[in-house]
């Protein structure tokens, strides 16, 4: 599945802080895999002003990523808590949409 910087931003953002063992070990990984490389990071000249992370308007970078069932769990789980708790908005819908959740199969 290819995954946007906005996409990886926004995933990890919602993904929970806390939870069983279990589950925050696929956290935990899903953290790792979706966090910016050093190569990352130069190309994409982060800054942060508050909350907000910006990054060089033509430098966006697409990435390919495969995830394990449990993980795509968990990720299903931290969009549905977003959208059950009223703070999904059209950027979260957009990802929800590219998971493909709604067939109950996760990611193609």
């Amino acid at each position: 599945m290819q995954l946007s910087t906005l996409d990886r931003l926004l995933l990890l953002a919602a993904l929970p802080e806390k939870g069983s063992f279990t589950t925050l070990r696929i956290v935990r990984g899903l953290r790792e895999d979706l966090s910016f490389t050093e190569e990352e990071h130069a190309a994409l000249n982060f800054t942060e002003d508050g909350d907000m992370v910006r990054w060089e308007p033509g430098a966006a970078i697409v990435k390919d990523f495969e995830f394990g069932k449990k993980a795509l769990d968990c990720i299903e789980q931290a969009l549905k808590t977003k959208s059950e708790g009223g703070e999904a908005d059209e950027q979260l819908l957009a990802i929800w949409e590219k998971f493909d959740f709604d067939k109950g199969d996760g990611a193609s």
